[in-house]
């Protein structure tokens, strides 16, 4: 729904709506890694009904099942932030904003910036960005490609992180060239780059793989991403497999999520080195800066790029990541760092440190959200595609009202206004997690 009312228009947030959905994913280990056997993709879902009728800003974070209603109730502690608030209020006033809902003088002991309370201000935050866009008639990517250089850093809080990236360099970094239109023109009849995970959960067996890897390459895909990390002969099975199956040039990444120490991590991708993999992510712990350091110096000789983020908890840590070159490819996750006001800030300093972004998605969701930072990074902020690439899952995208649209292994810009985040009342009401 187009609304194509001016910013200055009275709308108000009249109320904030969370519910606990959840989708039963492990029953197909669907979503399956080292870490994580028994996924069941969820969501807090956040609904801002408006003064408004029928307008309304819906956001999320995204979890694996239990724990959900941790979150929620986060959330519920955090409403009074927006009930009852003027929209341009809030916009008008971002960099503010935002810095007082994430330091909520109470509520940021349990944080601070980081874990459940974060993703509850995510959720909240991702909500609000759905009502702007849908309020300026634009999908979020072309909200903020339209935006001046100043209107964007007037979005970011520089807190903790201005030792790193100023303002001053922010927007020499988003000054505009003149080449835009001709970015958006290309993305618009190319789209932007995707690789897949949906051929290598953990738990898939050699069958499954052969299917689903034929299926998803009738479709364009072309890039394929691995789990690993349970079993060093399983995995060498399956990369053997999957190399057979992509043929040398195909690309083959992989994914640890997290499970070693970095003496491990080194030596086990030695074991799969041979396979040619792209990229190994998450081979540590997230937070472990130098980890990823040591495990990157290691496996710079062997050809393996070090992968990390969907777990960096907030702009700070990513500050230190840059800062410590200890990732060759940066990961943003949609609803663990705190909505467009922290993602924008992340996608200037990996520009600042020539980082490459390749956000991390799937889950429910996640692909909604990264496709819009995709499309804006490209248009105005690293202005590439060279080793970019989003990941794509193909699961759920069924219970949202303007899923995402693909096109020969590339995701195409969203022409709906919002966040692309709604989700159908019916798949809400059916998934809605019953106590």
């Amino acid at each position: 729904m187009h609304h194509n009312l001016p910013l200055d228009c009275p709308i108000r947030i009249v109320s904030l709506k969370v519910t606990d959905v959840r989708f039963p994913t492990s029953e197909g280990s669907h979503g399956s890694d080292a870490i994580h056997p028994d996924p069941d993709y969820s969501a807090a879902y956040v609904e801002l009904t408006t003064s408004e009728a029928g307008l309304k800003g819906c956001g999320s974070a995204f979890t694996l099942g239990r724990g959900t209603e941790v979150i929620a109730k986060n959330i519920e502690s955090l409403k009074h932030y927006v009930e009852d608030k003027k929209l341009e209020s809030i916009v008008n006033n971002f960099r503010n904003f935002y810095h007082a809902l994430v330091n909520d003088g109470q509520m940021r002991w349990l944080g601070p910036e980081k874990g459940v309370l974060h993703m509850a201000c995510s959720a909240i935050l991702n909500a609000i960005w759905d009502l702007w866009a849908k309020v300026a008639g634009k999908p979020v990517w072309k909200l903020l490609s339209d935006m001046r250089p100043q209107q964007l850093v007037d979005l970011i809080d520089f807190t903790y992180i201005s030792d790193y990236l100023t303002p001053d360099e922010a927007l020499q970094i988003l000054a505009e060239d003149g080449k835009e239109n001709d970015r958006e023109g290309y993305l618009n009849a190319n789209g932007y780059p995707a690789y897949t995970t949906s051929a290598g959960w953990l738990g898939y067996s050699e069958q499954t793989i052969r299917e689903q890897h034929a299926l998803l390459s009738s479709q364009g895909f072309d890039k394929f991403k691995v789990k690993v990390g349970q079993n060093l002969e399983s995995d060498r099975a399956r990369l053997r497999l999957l190399r057979e199956l992509c043929g040398p040039q195909g690309v083959l990444m992989t994914d640890a999520n997290q499970r070693w120490s970095v003496p491990e991590a080194v030596a086990w991708m030695r074991q799969l080195a041979e396979f040619q993999p792209y990229w190994i992510e998450e081979p540590t712990s997230p937070d472990d800066m130098l980890g990823h350091r040591a495990v990157r110096d290691a496996l710079q000789p062997l050809g393996v790029r070090v992968a990390t983020g969907e777990m960096c908890q907030n702009k700070v840590l990513f500050k230190q990541f840059f800062q410590a070159a200890a990732l060759d490819v940066c990961q943003i996750d949609a609803c663990r760092l705190a909505s467009v006001n922290e993602v924008l800030p992340v996608l200037l300093m990996a520009a600042k440190a020539g980082v490459p972004v390749c956000p991390h998605a799937g889950g429910l969701g996640l692909c909604e959200y990264v496709q819009h930072y995709i499309m804006f990074d490209y248009i105005r902020v690293s202005r590439s595609l060279q080793d970019r690439m989003c990941e794509y899952s193909s699961h759920l995208h069924e219970h949202f009202v303007h899923p995402v649209q693909m096109r020969n292994g590339a995701y195409l810009p969203p022409e709906d206004a919002g966040f692309n985040t709604e989700m159908l009342a019916t798949s809400v009401e059916q998934a809605e997690f019953k106590k």
